[in-house]
Protein backbone atom coordinates (compact mmCIF):
# COMPACT_ATOMS: atom_id res chain seq x y z
CA UNK A 1 0.00 0.00 0.00
CA UNK A 2 1.17 3.52 -0.76
CA UNK A 3 -0.06 4.85 2.60
CA UNK A 4 2.38 3.49 5.14
CA UNK A 5 1.34 5.04 8.46
CA UNK A 6 -1.48 6.85 10.20
CA UNK A 7 -2.21 8.80 13.35
CA UNK A 8 -4.43 6.85 15.74
CA UNK A 9 -5.80 6.87 19.29
CA UNK A 10 -4.66 3.68 21.02
CA UNK A 11 -6.14 2.01 24.07
CA UNK A 12 -3.01 0.79 25.85
CA UNK A 13 -4.36 0.21 29.36
CA UNK A 14 -7.93 -0.16 30.55
CA UNK A 15 -9.43 2.82 32.42
CA UNK A 16 -6.56 5.05 31.28
CA UNK A 17 -6.44 7.90 28.69
CA UNK A 18 -5.89 6.90 25.07
CA UNK A 19 -2.48 7.57 23.53
CA UNK A 20 -2.49 9.41 20.20
CA UNK A 21 0.51 8.45 18.10
CA UNK A 22 1.66 7.39 14.66
CA UNK A 23 1.27 3.68 13.88
CA UNK A 24 2.35 1.61 10.89
CA UNK A 25 -0.27 0.20 8.55
CA UNK A 26 -0.19 -3.43 7.35
CA UNK A 27 2.10 -3.95 4.36
CA UNK A 28 -0.72 -5.27 2.17
CA UNK A 29 -4.47 -5.76 2.12
CA UNK A 30 -5.84 -9.24 2.54
CA UNK A 31 -9.06 -10.58 0.91
CA UNK A 32 -12.09 -8.55 1.97
CA UNK A 33 -10.05 -5.70 3.47
CA UNK A 34 -10.32 -2.09 2.35
CA UNK A 35 -8.14 0.90 3.17
CA UNK A 36 -10.19 4.03 3.88
CA UNK A 37 -9.41 7.59 4.83
CA UNK A 38 -11.57 8.53 7.79
CA UNK A 39 -13.05 12.04 7.77
CA UNK A 40 -15.22 12.24 10.89
CA UNK A 41 -15.98 9.74 13.64
CA UNK A 42 -18.54 10.03 16.38
CA UNK A 43 -18.17 8.50 19.83
CA UNK A 44 -20.56 5.88 21.16
CA UNK A 45 -21.02 4.78 24.75
CA UNK A 46 -19.71 1.39 23.62
CA UNK A 47 -16.23 2.90 23.42
CA UNK A 48 -16.50 4.12 27.01
CA UNK A 49 -17.43 0.57 27.99
CA UNK A 50 -14.41 -0.79 26.10
CA UNK A 51 -12.05 1.65 27.78
CA UNK A 52 -13.51 0.82 31.19
CA UNK A 53 -13.45 -2.96 30.46
CA UNK A 54 -17.01 -3.37 31.73
CA UNK A 55 -17.20 -6.86 30.19
CA UNK A 56 -14.08 -8.01 32.01
CA UNK A 57 -10.31 -7.99 31.43
CA UNK A 58 -9.36 -6.82 27.94
CA UNK A 59 -7.37 -9.59 26.21
CA UNK A 60 -6.56 -7.55 23.10
CA UNK A 61 -4.56 -4.60 24.47
CA UNK A 62 -3.23 -2.49 22.91
CA UNK A 63 -5.98 -1.96 20.35
CA UNK A 64 -7.86 0.63 18.32
CA UNK A 65 -11.42 1.83 18.87
CA UNK A 66 -14.40 3.42 17.15
CA UNK A 67 -17.23 2.05 15.02
CA UNK A 68 -19.09 4.90 13.29
CA UNK A 69 -17.56 7.28 10.77
CA UNK A 70 -17.59 8.85 7.32
CA UNK A 71 -14.74 7.84 5.04
CA UNK A 72 -13.46 7.61 1.47
CA UNK A 73 -12.30 4.34 -0.07
CA UNK A 74 -8.58 4.52 -0.91
CA UNK A 75 -7.56 0.98 -1.87
CA UNK A 76 -9.24 -2.41 -2.27
CA UNK A 77 -8.04 -5.82 -1.19
CA UNK A 78 -8.69 -8.98 -3.23
CA UNK A 79 -12.27 -10.14 -3.62
CA UNK A 80 -13.99 -6.83 -2.82
CA UNK A 81 -17.11 -6.23 -4.96
CA UNK A 82 -19.42 -3.87 -3.02
CA UNK A 83 -17.35 -0.67 -3.20
CA UNK A 84 -14.81 0.97 -5.48
CA UNK A 85 -11.95 3.40 -4.98
CA UNK A 86 -13.19 6.94 -4.39
CA UNK A 87 -16.57 5.90 -2.95
CA UNK A 88 -17.90 7.83 0.04
CA UNK A 89 -18.94 5.38 2.73
CA UNK A 90 -20.39 5.14 6.22
CA UNK A 91 -18.42 2.85 8.52
CA UNK A 92 -20.57 0.80 10.91
CA UNK A 93 -20.20 -2.08 13.36
CA UNK A 94 -23.24 -4.05 12.24
CA UNK A 95 -22.33 -6.56 9.48
CA UNK A 96 -23.76 -5.83 6.06
CA UNK A 97 -23.15 -6.77 2.43
CA UNK A 98 -19.80 -8.00 1.22
CA UNK A 99 -16.97 -10.17 2.37
CA UNK A 100 -15.89 -10.25 6.01
CA UNK A 101 -12.14 -9.94 5.81
CA UNK A 102 -9.72 -10.84 8.60
CA UNK A 103 -9.13 -8.31 11.34
CA UNK A 104 -6.00 -6.22 10.70
CA UNK A 105 -3.08 -5.54 13.00
CA UNK A 106 -0.85 -2.47 13.05
CA UNK A 107 2.66 -1.82 14.39
CA UNK A 108 3.54 0.75 17.04
CA UNK A 109 7.26 0.66 17.42
CA UNK A 110 7.97 -2.93 18.41
CA UNK A 111 4.41 -3.58 19.58
CA UNK A 112 1.48 -5.04 17.66
CA UNK A 113 -1.73 -2.99 17.84
CA UNK A 114 -4.89 -5.05 17.42
CA UNK A 115 -8.08 -3.95 15.70
CA UNK A 116 -11.53 -5.28 14.92
CA UNK A 117 -13.33 -5.40 11.57
CA UNK A 118 -13.85 -1.65 11.83
CA UNK A 119 -12.05 1.12 13.74
CA UNK A 120 -12.55 4.85 13.35
CA UNK A 121 -10.34 6.65 15.86
CA UNK A 122 -7.57 6.68 13.24
CA UNK A 123 -7.01 8.83 10.16
CA UNK A 124 -6.57 5.79 7.90
CA UNK A 125 -8.10 2.42 8.69
CA UNK A 126 -8.18 -1.09 7.26
CA UNK A 127 -11.84 -2.08 7.40
CA UNK A 128 -13.73 -5.21 6.40
CA UNK A 129 -15.91 -4.83 3.31
CA UNK A 130 -19.06 -5.77 5.23
CA UNK A 131 -18.56 -2.91 7.70
CA UNK A 132 -19.22 -0.11 5.22
CA UNK A 133 -22.11 1.18 3.12
CA UNK A 134 -21.80 3.50 0.12
CA UNK A 135 -23.64 6.84 0.41
CA UNK A 136 -24.03 9.72 -2.08
CA UNK A 137 -20.76 11.59 -2.62
CA UNK A 138 -22.43 14.91 -1.77
CA UNK A 139 -23.86 13.73 1.56
CA UNK A 140 -22.60 15.74 4.53
CA UNK A 141 -19.51 13.92 5.83
CA UNK A 142 -19.94 15.54 9.23
CA UNK A 143 -23.44 14.11 9.66
CA UNK A 144 -22.74 10.72 8.05
CA UNK A 145 -21.16 9.09 11.15
CA UNK A 146 -24.56 9.22 12.85
CA UNK A 147 -25.76 6.68 10.27
CA UNK A 148 -23.12 4.22 11.48
CA UNK A 149 -24.70 3.63 14.89
CA UNK A 150 -26.82 6.28 16.64
CA UNK A 151 -29.47 6.70 13.95
CA UNK A 152 -29.63 3.13 12.65
CA UNK A 153 -29.73 1.75 16.19
CA UNK A 154 -32.60 4.08 17.13
CA UNK A 155 -34.58 3.24 14.00
CA UNK A 156 -34.09 -0.47 14.64
CA UNK A 157 -34.99 -0.28 18.32
CA UNK A 158 -38.26 1.50 17.54
CA UNK A 159 -39.31 -0.72 14.64
CA UNK A 160 -37.68 -4.07 15.51
CA UNK A 161 -37.03 -4.38 19.25
CA UNK A 162 -39.88 -2.30 20.67
CA UNK A 163 -42.23 -2.76 17.68
CA UNK A 164 -43.80 0.63 18.30
CA UNK A 165 -47.29 0.91 16.85
CA UNK A 166 -49.53 3.89 16.15
CA UNK A 167 -50.86 5.24 19.44
CA UNK A 168 -48.40 3.38 21.67
CA UNK A 169 -47.17 5.31 24.69
CA UNK A 170 -43.37 5.48 24.64
CA UNK A 171 -40.99 6.46 27.45
CA UNK A 172 -37.32 7.06 26.65
CA UNK A 173 -34.71 7.21 29.42
CA UNK A 174 -31.51 9.01 28.37
CA UNK A 175 -31.53 11.63 25.63
CA UNK A 176 -28.09 11.37 24.05
CA UNK A 177 -27.28 10.64 20.42
CA UNK A 178 -29.38 7.47 20.38
CA UNK A 179 -32.13 8.86 22.62
CA UNK A 180 -32.71 11.92 20.45
CA UNK A 181 -33.17 9.69 17.43
CA UNK A 182 -35.43 7.34 19.37
CA UNK A 183 -37.69 10.34 19.94
CA UNK A 184 -38.00 11.23 16.28
CA UNK A 185 -38.48 7.63 15.10
CA UNK A 186 -41.15 7.09 17.75
CA UNK A 187 -42.87 10.22 16.42
CA UNK A 188 -42.54 8.88 12.87
CA UNK A 189 -44.15 5.60 14.00
CA UNK A 190 -47.18 7.49 15.35
CA UNK A 191 -46.54 6.99 19.07
CA UNK A 192 -48.36 9.10 21.66
CA UNK A 193 -47.43 10.24 24.20
CA UNK A 194 -43.66 10.29 23.80
CA UNK A 195 -41.98 10.99 27.14
CA UNK A 196 -38.30 11.97 27.13
CA UNK A 197 -36.33 11.80 30.39
CA UNK A 198 -32.86 13.16 31.11
CA UNK A 199 -30.92 15.06 33.77
CA UNK A 200 -29.89 17.86 31.38
CA UNK A 201 -32.55 20.48 30.57
CA UNK A 202 -30.91 21.43 27.25
CA UNK A 203 -31.22 17.86 26.01
CA UNK A 204 -34.88 17.81 26.93
CA UNK A 205 -35.37 20.96 24.88
CA UNK A 206 -33.77 19.17 21.92
CA UNK A 207 -36.04 16.17 22.48
CA UNK A 208 -39.09 18.41 22.41
CA UNK A 209 -37.96 19.92 19.12
CA UNK A 210 -37.71 16.41 17.61
CA UNK A 211 -41.15 15.24 18.70
CA UNK A 212 -41.26 14.48 22.44
CA UNK A 213 -44.73 15.39 23.68
CA UNK A 214 -43.61 15.45 27.33
CA UNK A 215 -40.23 15.93 28.99
CA UNK A 216 -39.23 15.09 32.54
CA UNK A 217 -36.10 16.02 34.45
CA UNK A 218 -34.66 12.79 35.82
CA UNK A 219 -33.40 14.10 39.13
CA UNK A 220 -35.77 12.49 41.63
CA UNK A 221 -36.52 8.77 41.26
CA UNK A 222 -39.33 8.60 43.80
CA UNK A 223 -41.24 11.44 42.19
CA UNK A 224 -40.31 10.48 38.63
CA UNK A 225 -42.19 7.17 38.51
CA UNK A 226 -45.43 8.84 39.57
CA UNK A 227 -44.90 11.67 37.05
CA UNK A 228 -44.48 9.14 34.25
CA UNK A 229 -47.69 7.34 35.19
CA UNK A 230 -49.58 10.62 35.37
CA UNK A 231 -48.74 11.01 31.66
CA UNK A 232 -49.03 7.43 30.32
CA UNK A 233 -51.64 6.07 32.73
CA UNK A 234 -51.50 4.16 35.98
CA UNK A 235 -50.91 0.82 34.24
CA UNK A 236 -47.60 2.05 32.82
CA UNK A 237 -46.25 2.66 29.34
CA UNK A 238 -46.64 0.41 26.32
CA UNK A 239 -43.00 0.75 25.28
CA UNK A 240 -40.11 1.84 27.50
CA UNK A 241 -36.59 2.26 26.10
CA UNK A 242 -33.59 2.63 28.41
CA UNK A 243 -30.30 3.98 27.01
CA UNK A 244 -28.18 4.89 30.04
CA UNK A 245 -27.12 1.48 31.37
CA UNK A 246 -27.44 2.78 34.94
CA UNK A 247 -28.79 0.15 37.34
CA UNK A 248 -31.35 2.41 39.05
CA UNK A 249 -32.63 3.69 35.71
CA UNK A 250 -32.98 0.18 34.29
CA UNK A 251 -34.98 -0.88 37.34
CA UNK A 252 -37.28 2.13 37.04
CA UNK A 253 -37.72 1.61 33.29
CA UNK A 254 -38.85 -1.96 33.91
CA UNK A 255 -41.18 -0.90 36.74
CA UNK A 256 -42.99 1.77 34.66
CA UNK A 257 -43.56 -0.63 31.76
CA UNK A 258 -47.13 -1.88 31.69
CA UNK A 259 -47.99 -5.52 32.39
CA UNK A 260 -48.47 -6.10 28.66
CA UNK A 261 -45.70 -3.73 27.53
CA UNK A 262 -42.12 -4.07 26.32
CA UNK A 263 -39.02 -2.71 28.03
CA UNK A 264 -35.95 -2.51 25.77
CA UNK A 265 -32.47 -2.14 27.27
CA UNK A 266 -30.12 -0.32 24.90
CA UNK A 267 -27.61 0.84 27.50
CA UNK A 268 -25.17 -1.77 28.81
CA UNK A 269 -25.10 -2.05 32.63
CA UNK A 270 -21.85 -2.44 34.55
CA UNK A 271 -23.47 -3.93 37.65
CA UNK A 272 -26.23 -6.38 38.53
CA UNK A 273 -29.84 -5.26 38.28
CA UNK A 274 -32.68 -6.36 40.58
CA UNK A 275 -36.18 -6.81 39.11
CA UNK A 276 -39.27 -8.84 39.87
CA UNK A 277 -39.52 -11.49 37.17
CA UNK A 278 -43.13 -12.51 37.89
CA UNK A 279 -44.64 -10.18 35.22
CA UNK A 280 -42.47 -11.92 32.59
CA UNK A 281 -44.53 -15.09 33.10
CA UNK A 282 -47.54 -13.20 31.79
CA UNK A 283 -47.48 -10.53 29.06
CA UNK A 284 -44.62 -8.24 30.04
CA UNK A 285 -41.48 -8.36 27.87
CA UNK A 286 -37.92 -7.41 28.80
CA UNK A 287 -35.32 -7.51 26.04
CA UNK A 288 -31.90 -6.21 25.21
CA UNK A 289 -30.93 -4.65 21.91
CA UNK A 290 -28.05 -5.46 19.58
CA UNK A 291 -27.91 -2.33 17.47
CA UNK A 292 -31.65 -2.53 16.88
CA UNK A 293 -31.01 -5.51 14.59
CA UNK A 294 -30.38 -2.93 11.89
CA UNK A 295 -29.43 -3.88 8.33
CA UNK A 296 -27.10 -1.07 7.22
CA UNK A 297 -27.32 -1.66 3.46
CA UNK A 298 -31.14 -1.38 3.68
CA UNK A 299 -31.62 1.03 6.57
CA UNK A 300 -29.02 3.68 5.68
CA UNK A 301 -30.45 4.46 2.21
CA UNK A 302 -33.97 4.52 3.66
CA UNK A 303 -32.95 6.92 6.41
CA UNK A 304 -31.20 9.22 3.92
CA UNK A 305 -34.42 9.31 1.86
CA UNK A 306 -36.43 10.22 4.95
CA UNK A 307 -33.98 13.00 5.75
CA UNK A 308 -34.05 14.34 2.20
CA UNK A 309 -37.87 14.36 2.35
CA UNK A 310 -37.80 16.38 5.58
CA UNK A 311 -39.41 13.60 7.65
CA UNK A 312 -36.47 13.44 10.08
CA UNK A 313 -33.67 15.83 10.95
CA UNK A 314 -30.19 15.44 12.42
CA UNK A 315 -29.79 19.15 13.08
CA UNK A 316 -28.37 19.74 16.55
CA UNK A 317 -27.76 16.06 17.41
CA UNK A 318 -24.00 16.61 17.09
CA UNK A 319 -23.32 19.04 19.92
CA UNK A 320 -19.52 19.11 20.10
CA UNK A 321 -16.54 18.58 17.79
CA UNK A 322 -12.89 17.86 18.65
CA UNK A 323 -9.72 17.12 16.70
CA UNK A 324 -8.31 13.61 17.10
CA UNK A 325 -5.47 14.98 19.27
CA UNK A 326 -8.07 16.05 21.86
CA UNK A 327 -9.86 12.70 21.98
CA UNK A 328 -9.47 12.29 25.73
CA UNK A 329 -11.24 15.61 26.29
CA UNK A 330 -13.99 14.38 23.97
CA UNK A 331 -14.31 11.13 25.90
CA UNK A 332 -14.64 13.00 29.20
CA UNK A 333 -17.46 15.05 27.74
CA UNK A 334 -19.24 11.86 26.65
CA UNK A 335 -18.79 10.46 30.16
CA UNK A 336 -20.38 13.57 31.66
CA UNK A 337 -23.70 12.80 29.98
CA UNK A 338 -24.24 16.46 29.10
CA UNK A 339 -23.68 16.21 25.32
CA UNK A 340 -25.59 14.85 22.37
CA UNK A 341 -23.29 13.07 19.92
CA UNK A 342 -19.63 14.10 20.10
CA UNK A 343 -17.67 14.23 16.85
CA UNK A 344 -13.96 13.67 16.14
CA UNK A 345 -12.36 15.46 13.20
CA UNK A 346 -9.52 13.66 11.43
CA UNK A 347 -6.62 15.54 9.86
CA UNK A 348 -7.33 18.92 8.31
Amino acid sequence: MEIRSTKAAILVESRKPLIVDEIELPSELRPGQILVRVHFSSICGAQINEIDAVKGPDKFLPHLLGHEASATVVELGPGVTQVKEGDTVVLHWRPSLGFQGPTPSYKWGQRVVNAGWVTTFNEYAVVSENRMTVIPANYDRRTAPLLGCAVTTAAGVVSNDASVKVGDSVVIFGIGGVGLNLVQFARLAGAYPIVAIDRVPRKLEMAASLGATHTLLGDGPEKLASEIKEIVGTNGADRVIETTGARAVIEMAYDVTSGSGTCVLVGVPNEKVAISTLPLHFDKTLTGSHGGNSRPHIDIPRIIRLEMAGRISFEGIITNEYPLDAINDALELVRSGTAGRVLLRMGD
